[in-house]
């Protein structure tokens, strides 16, 4: 006997003790099952005779997963977490998976930012154009610089 009659013959036994009800719930999510769980499903379906069709697995449907690329990269650094925020806020808005690290360890100890260099916006390597272009166009720039050269009203012109 190979391993899948072995399985299906293990889950067989177990939804034989399924209620009528918990088969039915089993069912309409078959997604997460292996073949054989599908096939004991639906044997043990026809034998109590239960006119359930069995849900198409999410392995079938048209939409499919996005694939994990490899180690994230980071677009922008902020020192402050305002900006951090607002970066991360658009691109979540374009659909644009990313997160900031050092985020939480930051916000314990705010003078630990200074040591691990800032929040950093990380996003998935494939994304990092249209991420970089996204905050370009939304002028979100680093906010790492030393000093604000930028004039305030009042100031003086030198």
């Amino acid at each position: 006997m190979n391993q899948y009659e072995t399985e299906r013959e293990r889950l067989a036994r177990q939804y034989e003790q399924f209620s009528d009800v918990a088969l039915a719930e089993l069912a309409a999510d078959t997604g997460s099952l292996t073949d054989a769980a599908r096939d004991a499903l639906r044997s043990e379906l026809t034998k109590r005779s239960l006119p359930i069709d069995l849900a198409k697995p999410d392995n079938e449907d048209p939409i499919q997963q996005r694939q994990i690329s490899g180690p994230l990269v980071m677009v922008k650094r902020f020192r402050d977490m305002p900006e951090a925020q607002i970066a991360e806020s658009i691109l979540d808005s374009a659909g644009i998976d990313c997160f900031l690290a050092d985020e939480n360890t930051i916000r314990m100890d705010w003078l630990w930012s200074n040591l691990l260099g800032g929040f950093k916006l990380m996003v998935r390597p494939e994304d990092m154009d249209a991420a970089t272009q996204l905050l370009d166009q939304a002028n979100v720039s680093e906010s790492t610089e030393q000093g604000d050269t930028t004039k305030q009203p009042g100031d003086k012109h030198e």
